[in-house]
Order: structure tokens, then sequence, then C-alpha cells
């Protein structure tokens, strides 16, 4: 048998230097134990296809999601310091810096995009955000743990489907591109936030039932399909076809017999004269 040589080296060669990047894969996490488990950096969704303008008409709900997004920056970036200050544990300090960080550079787009559309901006939290700022102050420890990460985490849930509403249905280009670019911090925060291990999600808010649709293309196919007989196909009742399918079925059984058969009858008479002689 005649080995091709230098295909044995080529696999060779393939293994030693996945084995070489391996190795050094290894050492780099043995060096740097963090490396293994990154925080993410400010989220960067492909914005540039986006037109950011200032086009388009705006709605009372596109003015409130924007004062929205700034009141979030208001009381998380102070919340995050609190969290670098008063916790004890380093995860939930990492978390605090990095949701702190990338709020900052929120805020930022987020004034950039109201000076755009003319929109005011609030300079302070709201009544309920001084609420939460006010009981992690008094907090200390694990206490002062779960509620930044409880208060927090609910925040973000409740912004997350306004979010996606207003990047849906809204006219205006500016508003289209800060939905998009402040739903990619809002997944991130959530994540970070749920990294803890702490979250408490039976305490967050249970999401409605779904609504039973009772106009549109799919209601009309579920009451096609709820007022067509259970023994029908296509609006044809089931027994007629099966009594056809039957019939079919046994006419070509019995013609495949007696096809068979008269095949065979000159076979059989021959065979007779053979033994007749």
């Amino acid at each position: 048998m005649e080995v091709d040589v230098f295909a044995v080296d080529q696999v060779l060669g393939w293994r030693h230097r996945l084995s070489g990047a391996a190795l050094v894969a290894v050492a780099l996490i043995l060096l740097d134990p963090n490396s293994a488990r990154a925080e993410p950096g400010i989220p960067l969704p492909p914005n540039e296809l986006l037109t950011d303008r200032g086009k388009g008409s705006i709605s009372e709900a596109d003015q409130d999601f924007t004062v929205k997004v700034r009141l979030a920056g208001l009381w998380e970036i102070p919340a995050g310091e609190m969290a670098q200050e008063k916790s004890n544990d380093p995860r939930i300090k990492a978390i605090g810096r990095d949701i702190a960080a990338q709020h900052g550079v929120l805020d930022k787009l987020v004034r950039d995009a109201a000076k755009k559309l003319d929109v005011d901006l609030p300079n302070k939290p709201n009544a309920d955000q001084q609420k939460w700022l006010s009981e992690m102050r008094e907090a200390e420890g694990e206490e002062f743990d779960q509620i930044y990460i409880d208060r927090l985490r609910a925040a973000h849930g409740k912004i997350f489907p306004a979010i996606a509403t207003i990047r849906a249905s809204t006219r205006n280009d500016t508003v289209r591109k800060l939905a998009q670019r402040t739903n990619q911090f809002v997944m991130t925060h959530m994540t970070l936030l749920e990294s803890s291990g702490i979250v408490d999600f039976a305490g967050l808010p249970t999401a409605p039932p779904p609504a039973a649709a009772t106009t549109g293309p799919a209601a009309q196919a579920q009451k096609s399909v709820s007022s067509a007989t259970p023994l029908s196909v296509g609006g044809a009742p089931v027994l007629p076809i099966v009594v056809v399918a039957l019939v079919s079925i046994a006419l070509t059984v019995f013609a495949c017999r007696h096809f068979m058969m008269d095949s065979r009858r000159p076979y059989r008479r021959q065979r007779s004269r053979y033994y007749e002689s």
C-alpha cells in the first residue's frame, strides 16, 4: 500500500499547530483567570445602517421614551457608584462599575438625541428612583447587594418591552436609532445583573396571558378550522374519501392478482405437457 508522505506531513503539521494554539490558550487562562469571564464592553449594534437626522414626526410616546432613557441614567449611575463602595462582593462591584460606565455613554446619546429633537430632559431622578437610592444608602453588605440587583433588574424589565414598542412604531429616525442603541444596553445590563446569581425571579412581574385574536387573517383561519366538521379534510367529509380509497385499493389488488394468474397460465400449460410427454 502506498502512503502519501506529503499528506501525512500536512496532517501532522496541522496537529502540531492546533496543539500549540491550545497550549497558548490554556497558558493565557492560567496567567489571567478573569479572561475566561471577560466583562462585556460598550454594546455596539450595527447602527451605521440607520439614519440619524431627526426626520419624521415625533409622537408623545417618542418623547416619553426619550425622557425615560435619561431618567434611567440619573439613578443607575449613582447606584452603580454605591455598589462599588458599599458591596463586599467583587462580582457586585464589577456589575455596578460596568453598568454605571455604560449609562454614562448612553446618557450622552440620549442628550444628543433630545437636543436634535428639541425634547426637554429632566436633571434629577423621579420620586420612585430617589426612593430606591435611599434604600441603597441605608443598606449594607448582602442586604445592599440584594436591593441593588433586584431594583435594577425590575426597572430594566419594565423598560425592555417599551423599547421594543418604540423601535417598531416610531416615525422618527433619531428616536429609532436611540431605541435600537438603548435596547442593546438594556439587554447587556439585564445579563450583567442576572450574572450575580441573586436575582429574585419569583418577585418579577408575571407576564399577562396572551389576548385571543378576534380579527385579521390568523383569526379567520382559526375560525375556519373551528367551524369545519371534525371528520373533514379541506372541507370534504372524510368517510366518502375513505370508502373511495378502500375501493381503489381493492380493485388494484384484484387487477394485480388477475394479471399474475393470466401470466402464469402459459407456463402451467407447458409444464403439464412436459409431464404428459
